[in-house]
């Protein structure tokens, strides 16, 4: 699907399986950033002249179409940082630091990215939250019931991603988030997993707060969102300041700032990468996420029935309803493989996957991570099914 689309797969001998770390772009998103830097180069917010006033509205209509995207109510709920961990760490050290006191409790999972665990950890640190963890079910994934089962009386917040990074269960959030709404419970969600996969709606799924980046959804690299209702961006303080957030300051020390959401992006924002963001954003939205969605899954199954035929792979997550698989193989280190795969230009990911509590209830230390696209084909499983099943050349390959 629209493979013809991506410049690095025609002009690279290569399976793309990777797209948990970072997905390929299109060539409209790289058009689009090359425009800018070829044509109108200028930065934002400053300028009276053309160039100046043309981004300004480029910029900014971005908003717009993030709001439509995620359906919030208004795109001053939008805010650009340089990614998920930009966010999430906006989230707890700009909301959470003063909200919260000694005792309240944070509920995450041991699944999560070290970006929603490390920010919180360090909050514990600073204020005294207690961080609680919804046990995992024997698929390590977390249900909804489970989540219910954690909440008491001191729970202020719960954060969860959507989807996760390794084993890819989907969470029902909109469940959650109704809860949280009707318990008066903070809901944040990790949507970077998510996002460039399925429909997300912000409104209807009652989150609070909503992070995601540009790179894992066919944008640039250094370009996030956080998406948050706007009562809560106002009882929220910046962690940076500086130019173009402020509307005054003076030598007796006082100063004025802006309002929502440029109060939070202060400095030369990433112009070019959120103009491609908006490109990718646009290009997601013409194949349709219900389309790209049912094609993962069509082709999970199909990656997962034809990898349970080769006897020495294990697979750990095969009933999740995303396109990511983890697995191993027996007696061959995950790393190994990664690098046996790399000598037939496969491309997948080995390790922990920053998922670094997982292992406590896998008990393993690392797998090899396929992660699909709509981009990617059953016959380039077809081909790493075929590998996979001469892996005794494994030792061959990596010692050589």
């Amino acid at each position: 699907m629209k493979r013809e689309d991506f410049p690095v797969l025609q002009n690279k001998d290569i399976i793309y399986f990777d797209n948990a770390a970072t997905t390929l772009k299109p060539s409209c998103v790289i058009e689009t950033m090359n425009d800018y830097y070829q044509y109108y180069t200028s930065n934002i917010h400053r300028g009276l002249y053309d160039n100046s006033i043309l981004v300004d509205y480029l910029y900014d209509s971005t908003r717009f179409v993030v709001r439509d995207f995620v359906h919030c109510s208004s795109a001053r709920e939008v805010v650009f940082t340089s990614g998920a961990t930009h966010s999430i760490n906006l989230v707890v050290f700009g909301y959470m630091k003063y909200h919260l006191e000694a005792g309240d409790e944070v509920l995450l999972s041991k699944s999560e990215h070290a970006s929603n665990v490390l920010p919180w950890l360090r909050l514990a640190e600073e204020v005294g939250i207690v961080i609680r963890f919804v046990p995992l079910d024997d698929n390590y994934a977390v249900r909804y019931e489970d989540v219910l089962s954690m909440v008491g009386e001191k729970t202020k917040v719960i954060s969860l991603a959507h989807v996760t990074n390794v084993i890819g269960d989907v969470r029902d959030i909109t469940k959650i988030g109704q809860y949280c709404r009707k318990h008066h419970i903070l809901f944040h969600v990790d949507g970077a997993q998510s996002i460039p996969h399925m429909k997300v709606d912000f409104i209807h799924s009652c989150i609070d707060f909503l992070s995601f980046s540009g790179h894992k959804m066919c944008g640039p690299t250094g370009v996030g969102v956080l998406v948050a209702r706007e009562s809560l961006l106002k009882e929220m303080l910046p962690v940076f300041y500086g130019g173009g957030m402020n509307l005054s300051f003076h030598s007796e020390g006082g100063y004025e700032l802006k309002d929502v959401p440029v109060l939070f992006e202060a400095g030369t924002p990433p112009i070019a990468e959120v103009l491609g963001l908006k490109s990718a954003i646009l290009y997601l939205e013409e194949i349709g996420l219900d389309n790209i969605h049912a094609y993962e899954e069509e082709l999970k199954q199909y990656l997962v029935s034809s990898l349970k035929k080769i006897s020495d792979v294990i697979l750990y997550n095969e009933d999740s309803k995303s396109g990511i698989l983890a697995f191993n193989v027996k007696g061959v280190s995950s790393m190994d493989v990664a690098k046996y795969l790399n000598s037939y230009h496969i491309c997948v990911r080995a390790g922990n996957h920053c998922s670094k509590m997982l292992k406590e209830d896998m008990k393993i230390l690392s797998t090899v991570r396929v992660s699909l696209y709509f981009y990617n084909t059953k016959d380039e499983i077809d081909f790493l099914v075929r590998v996979l099943k001469k892996c005794r050349k494994v030792f061959r390959v990596v010692e050589s």
